[in-house]
């Protein structure tokens, strides 16, 4: 099948769809209506594409025609400027349909909650947890993001075992989804006398943001306690108990096991907009261990498994002594370490993106 035969086809499911998200009933059922217009606006640009390739096409063919049939050297001439315009855009357009074809995560769209915990290291494990913490929020500033803590455990000289983030703002999972795994870090931490180099290593997991809809929670069955918190200016300690813990018994649908989840969230001064956060974080983790299934099968069928399976692979190491970061799915590395803890991530990205395409185009046959 050709590509305008895979663009045709898409045509009528466009038709359709325009069709359906104006329907009544459709509107009705939100979970549904969010998919279509997801589904609208991905096969909407698929088709802008489609136009310009058609006219492309059509360009040439014409003008090869007047370049065999036309007798008069002034009408040739103009079809030979008309073919030297349009024949080298073609494979350009070609790649893009291809792009364009690829099947879209639909969680791509998504906000995300971060978790960063310090691993294996000690002390040191946590001031690197700090320094990813400060490389992410760099990066986030530069696209425009809002980033926002929603809890926090503390090292004890800096630096954080844990924290726990929400980052909101256009695509920002289908950017952020590449950070979730181990990241590596080699360098003499402060905390050694003697000048040794150690090893030590930080988590981090990147969920996309469940909707409402898409998670079954009976609200009546969480238990709520609320606790004193210093929130985020340390002004209000031990004066307001605005932090909130939410527990909840979750029985997971792949393996039938009951467990109880326990969310923290000491965000802002205020208890209900506590709660809510920490709801919105209660249902993104039950959405994504809910979906690990679905991420273990797509996993299972790519190579690098650039984007998604285990979050226990090591996929970064950090390299102080030779000022490098290398990342082992795609064996990228800059040498810029200082810039690339300083938010400068997004080449590092951009190579990972691409991995991740080609594995897709191969898997979708284009």
């Amino acid at each position: 099948m050709n590509l305008l035969e895979k663009l045709d086809g898409l045509e009528a499911r466009y038709e359709e769809v325009t069709t359906l998200i104006t329907d009544p009933s459709v509107i009705a059922d939100q979970q549904r209506f969010v998919k279509l217009t997801r589904e609208y606006k991905d096969l909407g640009d698929i088709m802008a594409i489609r136009k310009r390739y058609i006219a492309c096409l059509d360009a040439i063919k014409e003008a090869k025609d007047i370049i065999a049939n036309e007798s008069d050297p002034e009408m040739k001439e103009m079809a030979r400027e008309q073919l030297n315009e349009n024949e080298p855009m073609l494979p350009s357009l070609e790649e893009e349909i291809k792009m364009a074809l690829i099947p879209k995560d639909p969680e791509d769209a998504k906000n995300i909650e971060m978790e960063i915990r310090a691993g294996t290291g000690g002390d040191e494990a946590c001031l690197f947890a700090g320094d990813l913490f400060r490389m992410y929020k760099a990066f986030c500033e530069s696209k425009g993001w809002n980033l926002s803590v929603t809890d926090v455990s503390e090292g004890a000289v800096g630096g954080y075992k844990e924290i726990d983030f929400a980052v909101s703002g256009e695509g920002v999972y289908g950017i952020m989804k590449y950070e979730s795994g181990v990241h590596r870090v080699q360098r003499v931490p402060v905390t050694e006398s003697n000048g040794r180099m150690q090893t030590s290593a930080a988590t981090v997991a990147v969920l996309p943001e469940a909707d409402p809809f898409e998670v079954n929670i009976n609200e009546g069955e969480i238990k709520w306690d609320t606790f004193r918190s210093s929130g985020a200016g340390g002004q209000n300690v031990n004066k307001v108990e605005s932090g909130v813990r939410a527990r909840y018994m979750w029985k997971n649908p792949n393996t039938g096991e009951v467990e109880e989840i326990l969310i923290e969230c000491t965000e802002t001064r205020d208890q209900p907009k506590n709660k809510e956060r920490a709801l919105a974080r209660l249902r993104t983790y039950i959405y994504d261990r809910e979906h690990q299934k679905y991420l273990d099968d797509i996993a299972s069928r790519r190579k690098t498994l650039v984007s998604t399976g285990d979050r226990s692979a090591k996929i970064r190491t950090y390299n102080f002594p030779q000022g490098r970061v290398t990342d082992h799915r795609i064996g990228y590395t800059t040498h810029d370490l200082q810039g690339f803890l300083g938010g400068d991530i997004q080449a590092m990205i951009d190579a990972l993106i691409v991995a991740e395409n080609a594995e897709r185009m191969k898997e979708a046959e284009l």
